[in-house]
């Protein structure tokens, strides 16, 4: 996958890019990570990105002009219809579905914004998905640019050393996901659950799938609306509805 960002502060990126999984993947050689500051590409002596609004008003907007420079730019060096991802608190609200969705693609560009807004036009003519991250509104759109790539990256296949260590993740099968436990057993008195010490694999599998429905009804009870359920999770379900305030 080829991943291209657009941004005025390509230094934010370094640490990021360079560190743990996204390092590796690059490394791997599964994912490639091009920084943009598309001030570059300002056709204006002052190398300015950015003007005021018609019509009044605080705050200044960034221009189409440099923006679809860059992009067409990045289209002649790479795929020639990439998915391109404009980061904004107006989009849609980001989700693990979003990202696998992405993790198909195999040209990327993420839009970086900062300042008032964007001209209309860049979202109108230039833009394929509009993103958020959440419902707050943040500097700019380089943090969220960041948490979305590594969300994907993860999920290309042999980023991570086991395919189940991501299919299992909260919100990959509709669920929050289970507790975990690992060594001594008995830690200053906190004691890990018999049943992940039974052997017993179907044991323990069921344990998992009950505690993640335990979970979710009581933390994310809103993501059991959609969720298809089993027979047999309809009746762990109801079953936990007596145990749960």
């Amino acid at each position: 996958m080829k991943i291209d960002v657009l941004t005025l502060f390509p230094e934010m990126f370094d640490g990021v890019f360079n560190s743990s999984i996204l390092k590796k993947a690059k490394e791997a050689e599964k994912v490639s990570y091009n920084i943009v500051n598309f001030r570059d590409y300002s056709d204006n002596k002052h190398q300015s990105v950015d003007d005021y609004p018609y019509g009044g008003g605080a705050g200044m907007v960034l221009k189409p002009q440099p923006i679809f420079d860059a992009v067409s730019d990045l289209k002649g060096k790479g795929s020639a219809s990439p998915r391109v991802i404009l980061m904004c608190p107006q989009g849609e609200r980001y989700s693990q579905k979003k990202a696998e969705e992405l993790a198909k693609d195999d040209h990327l560009i993420f839009i970086c914004g900062h300042y008032e807004g964007y001209d209309e036009r860049i979202r109108e003519h230039l833009v394929t998905d509009e993103i958020s991250i959440g419902d707050y509104v943040l500097t700019g759109g380089e943090l969220g640019s960041m948490v979305v790539i590594d969300s994907v990256v993860r999920l290309l296949p042999g980023v991570l050393g086991k395919v189940a260590s991501h299919e299992n993740d909260s919100f990959s099968t509709g669920l929050l996901e289970h507790p975990h436990y690992t060594r001594p057993a008995d830690f200053r008195g906190m004691k890990v659950p018999d049943t992940l010490l039974s052997g017993n694999h179907a044991y323990i599998e069921e344990w998992r799938e009950k505690e993640s429905l335990r979970r979710t009804l009581k933390r994310r009870p809103d993501l059991l609306e959609n969720y298809l359920l089993t027979d047999k999770q309809k009746k762990m379900l109801e079953e936990l509805k007596k145990t749960i305030d």
